[in-house]
């Protein structure tokens, strides 16, 4: 059940956001909120993680996407059944990077794309934009790498 309220409050959290960004911005919009190093700025990216893909052509790409995402949610699913009692961290991080995978691959079914809007920058340099599921899955996986991190610590204690 826990797993399911976290991936829930993930995607709820991030579709709503979309959703508002999506309402009140028009395609590439800009709205400086910390000059100098953070907009809300509306793009949409046809292809993975920083626009990877994303200049392929062909309905392939759009399809590699959506099975990518069914498939890495069932290896997320397995997981979090064999790791939950590993460690608590994996119980928080496998959530919250399945919570982030629906988000995104809910904006594939819906627009063919991924709505992403936060922008950050210093001067010229800009991150590639990213959206609250894509936060998810970051702070899933650095807990998820924490959670081994301290499992293999304590192992080597315990040996």
């Amino acid at each position: 059940m826990r797993f399911l309220l976290l991936a829930t409050l993930m995607m709820v959290v991030d579709q709503l956001t979309k959703l508002w960004v999506l309402n009140n911005f028009a395609l590439y919009e800009s709205l400086e909120l910390i000059p100098g190093f953070f907009n809300l700025t509306l793009v949409m990216n046809r292809g993975a993680a920083f626009g990877f893909l994303a200049g392929v052509d062909g309905a392939w790409r759009h399809y590699f996407f959506l099975v990518l995402g069914v498939v890495a949610l069932v290896v997320l699913v397995v997981a979090w059944l064999r790791l939950r009692q590993a460690h608590h961290l994996y119980a928080s991080a496998l959530p919250m990077i399945a919570g982030g995978a629906v988000g995104n691959l809910i904006d594939r079914l819906r627009h063919g794309a991924v709505v992403d809007f936060l922008d950050l920058y210093v001067g010229t340099s800009h991150w590639p934009a990213f959206n609250v599921a894509d936060s998810a899955i970051c702070v899933g996986v650095g807990l998820f790498l924490l959670a081994n991190v301290l499992e293999s610590r304590a192992e080597k204690k315990g040996a």
